[in-house]
């Protein structure tokens, strides 16, 4: 037990929300990805069954790995075909963005419930106290994940959506000067997950910055609910 405590990025008693948050997170992410693109006239995720919210379909093995031992990783990137929208950069910022959007809806949206719950009486009221702390613990990860995947992904660096949302907004030469990082993505991934000086000023202040926006969500719903 020791050992997995050792490897992990969380603690095995947590171990379950925090993976159940990532699985919600990543599939509601790839989802809002293929949904648009689909939408917007690009029929490529919606012919390779990603226009779904069926898990299988996003989940990749290895990032979720990564990110139960380093703490960032990836799902499977939904294929996009810009081409066929019919505004090819104000479309593609907008399908690249619904990914990292969705999830800060559905860090929001798990609090405001989970305080609607608490407000009328529903949660709390199992004669089983640990369903409640069950409950609350997941709320806790869906918030703080999905508040996270929001930050790390509109970081501009390929693969990830903010590396997108940049290269469609930058002027064409400018973008094409950027192009030539996606070379370098993969060898900066590696240095962050494999030197732990630098994933401590990386990674780490990441998880810093989506607590403090979880915590924002926790105060905009007590306000609302009067908790």
């Amino acid at each position: 037990m020791d050992f997995l405590n050792n490897l992990l990025f969380v603690r095995l008693d947590v171990l379950p929300f925090y993976v159940l948050a990532l699985v919600i997170g990543f599939t509601v992410h790839e989802f809002s990805h293929a949904y648009f693109a689909n939408k917007f006239g690009d029929p490529t995720a919606r012919l390779l069954g990603r226009v779904s919210l069926n898990p299988a379909v996003h989940i990749d093995l290895l990032g979720i790995i990564l990110l139960l031992i380093a703490g960032f990783g990836w799902a499977k990137p939904v294929p996009v075909t810009r081409e066929n929208f019919k505004n090819p950069r104000l479309m593609g910022i907008i399908v690249s963005a619904a990914g990292p959007v969705s999830n800060l809806l559905l860090a929001l949206i798990t609090v405001v419930i989970y305080y609607g719950l608490n407000y009328f009486g529903i949660v709390g009221s199992f004669a089983n106290t640990r369903i409640d702390e069950a409950i609350f613990m997941f709320v806790q990860y869906m918030a703080l994940m999905n508040c996270f995947l929001f930050i790390f992904n509109l970081i501009p660096l390929p693969p990830l959506d903010g590396y997108r949302i940049l290269s469609d907004w930058l002027p064409r030469r400018a973008s094409a000067k950027l192009q030539r990082m996606e070379q370098w993505a993969m060898l900066i991934f590696l240095l962050v997950l494999f030197l732990p000086p630098l994933r401590a000023v990386t990674i780490s202040p990441l998880y810093t910055l989506a607590q403090d926006l979880a915590s924002s969500f926790y105060t905009f719903a007590g306000v609302i609910f009067g908790g």
